[in-house]
């Protein structure tokens, strides 16, 4: 009989545990949305990268590994540098080329004197 009132007493216990965590014995307003966590060192706006930037280059990590939304504006950030890097200095192995050439047309000796003028 002991034993009868000991489990009754158990169950009675566990069943009021159970129903004071299903409803709840505090505030039951929801949990505030978490905001995602983002790319807080981004590559600067207003100049161009540098490898310090780069170096420095941190993504935050998720469950399967980084946001593939910061690590694709990265990579399209760093290839448009690349990009305006690669053409200038096109631009500028251009330019060297002409004046190369325009120098060699040039005669780099002096002009005789004319004898009018002494």
């Amino acid at each position: 009989m002991v034993m009868f009132l000991f489990l009754v007493v158990a169950l009675a216990v566990v069943v009021a545990a159970v129903t004071l965590a299903v409803v709840g014995g505090g505030d039951s307003t929801p949990l505030p949305e978490a905001a995602p966590e983002r790319l807080q060192d981004f590559l600067p706006p207003d100049r161009p990268v540098g490898r310090a930037d780069v170096e420095n280059l941190r993504f935050p990590l998720t469950v399967r590994g980084y946001r593939m939304a910061d690590v694709d504006d990265a990579l399209g950030r760093l290839g448009a540098e690349l990009a305006e890097r690669d053409a200038r200095i096109a631009d500028l192995e251009s330019a060297l080329a002409g004046a190369r050439s325009a120098a060699r047309h040039v005669s780099m000796e002096k002009p005789e004197q004319r004898e009018e003028e002494k």
